[in-house]
């Protein structure tokens, strides 16, 4: 089993967001990140996506320069 490290919840309307630093057997860390959406009959979909720390810096690198060009 994977050991948290760290953990957070944002919640968004329908969908709660949830950042999950865990480390794998190996001793590598990696971020998950899972969207969780209440459907319109009360069920909730999930989705995940795991970043492994060998890709961080290039996802970090991407996500500042959308921020940056769209959201800022």
């Amino acid at each position: 089993m994977n050991e948290e490290i760290y953990k957070s919840k944002e919640r968004a309307g329908r969908r709660t967001y949830f950042f999950d630093v865990k480390k794998a057997i190996n001793d590598k860390l990696y971020l998950e990140i899972t969207e969780s959406k209440r459907n319109d009959d009360g069920t909730f979909e999930r989705h995940n996506i795991m970043i492994f720390s060998e890709d961080m810096k290039h996802f970090k690198n991407e996500i500042l320069q959308i921020f940056e060009k769209y959201f800022a």
